[in-house]
């Protein structure tokens, strides 16, 4: 069945590089003299090398330059090697607690692991020798995964905010735009703080400078400067992230009275 299935794939193959082959002539030819007519060629080309690579992924891999594509898993479970499928002739072995068994080769592992009703796991196969664990896979799959799982999102919940000033901004107004900074990088995230001038106000920058370097003062409890202050076009910005350690005091809402108004 097999044997028929590549047949097959080898005939629509044989089939769709000749037609590739005439796309490619008639391209050439009308492109000198109809150009509108050689994209119709082109078009069709195209859609010849697409059905040419699905039967590259369906089996022809050994014909165009490699192994049977469709054999080949990407899941993580088969790409990691446990027991009989580690091929290296020796490895460094290290035990369920962390401790270090020297070097040796695979089969001597593999019986230490089974004695103890582990497996034996290549956690490290690009070193020199190549790593090993004894370990039970199911648990250490269940780690693996989770541990990927804990870094997808804290890299999902890891965000760019931007807050904008202008030289004028006013008193009120900044400090609602300073709570949000602050907030930003209480939660996380990092900030860029920006000061946009217009017209003459590129004539007085030292007004946006002297803002900028206020608000960097009043949130150096919060914030790390990676970048800046520095002038980009029209526009003073800064690179904020947060301080280990710093959290994000209450924001009093708006209209709230203040203490000494109670």
């Amino acid at each position: 069945m097999r044997r028929a299935f590549v047949s097959d794939n080898l005939q629509q193959a044989n089939l769709l590089i000749r037609r590739a082959l005439l796309f490619v002539r008639m391209t050439v030819l009308y492109s000198r003299v109809h150009p509108h007519l050689a994209m119709g060629w082109l078009v069709r080309l195209r859609l010849a090398a697409k059905r040419l690579a699905s039967l590259r992924a369906f089996g022809l891999g050994a014909i165009f330059g490699g192994g049977f594509i469709a054999e080949r898993s990407f899941r993580q479970a088969d790409r990691i090697r446990v027991n009989d499928r580690i091929r290296a002739r020796e490895i460094r072995v290290v035990d369920e607690d962390g401790g270090q068994l020297g070097v040796m080769p695979p089969f001597e592992a593999i019986k230490l692991a089974r004695e103890k009703g582990l497996d034996l796991v290549e956690i490290s196969p690009t070193a020199d020798p190549p790593v090993c664990k004894i370990t039970d896979y199911g648990k250490y799959l269940y780690q693996t995964n989770k541990k990927a799982h804990e870094q997808r999102k804290h890299q999902k919940g890891s965000q760019l905010k931007e807050v904008k000033f202008r030289p004028a901004t006013a008193e009120h107004d900044y400090q609602v735009r300073k709570n949000q900074i602050i907030r930003f990088l209480g939660e996380g995230h990092k900030v860029k703080a920006m000061i946009f001038h217009r017209g003459r106000e590129m004539a007085h920058q030292e007004v946006g400078r002297a803002k900028m370097n206020r608000l960097l003062q009043e949130i150096a409890d919060h914030a790390l400067v990676e970048i800046g202050p520095r002038m980009e076009a029209n526009i003073m910005m800064a690179l904020l992230a947060p301080k280990r350690g710093g959290g994000a005091p209450p924001v009093k809402p708006a209209g709230a009275p203040s203490a000494g108004q109670a």
